[in-house]
């Protein structure tokens, strides 16, 4: 190899290696993978319902849209504050519309019987079936 010289011998020091380091890009990557952890279930979101223990399964919630109902009574459709009287109006063209198989209702567990009771009974005159109540499942005895 006459009259090639090597990017080595011109500079007297260790050859260019075309590599990527990616010990950098590995810290980041379980940097923010840990920080997704810890966020996740923070952002799942909803609305704060303390949920009383019944003796039951733990329930899957698959698709479906959520009712709450909190301790002052307040109606959330998912994460949505509505009256009684919007509640009434358009809770059955929601169901219809989102095509959900069951309607999950979250009562807080201070909350005053009638008001759950009132919006199993619109789901009812709505012509909604599949309802479900949530309840936390009692702690092994």
């Amino acid at each position: 190899m006459i009259g090639r010289a090597h990017r080595s011998d011109t500079h007297g020091g260790l050859p260019v290696r075309a590599e990527i380091n990616v010990t950098s890009l590995v810290d980041v990557a379980f940097t923010l993978l840990v920080i997704f952890m810890i966020t996740a279930p923070i952002l799942q979101g909803g609305v704060e319902v303390t949920i009383p223990q019944a003796p039951a399964a733990p329930l899957q919630v698959s698709e479906g849209i959520v009712i709450s109902v909190d301790r002052d009574g307040q109606i959330y459709v998912e994460d949505d504050a509505v009256t009684r009287e919007e509640f009434d109006a358009t809770i059955g063209a929601l169901v219809e519309r989102s095509g959900a198989e069951t309607v999950y209702v979250k009562g807080d567990r201070d909350v005053a019987y009638g008001a759950v009771l009132w919006v199993i009974g619109t789901l009812k005159e709505a012509e909604i079936e599949a309802v479900s109540l949530v309840a936390e499942p009692e702690p092994d005895r």
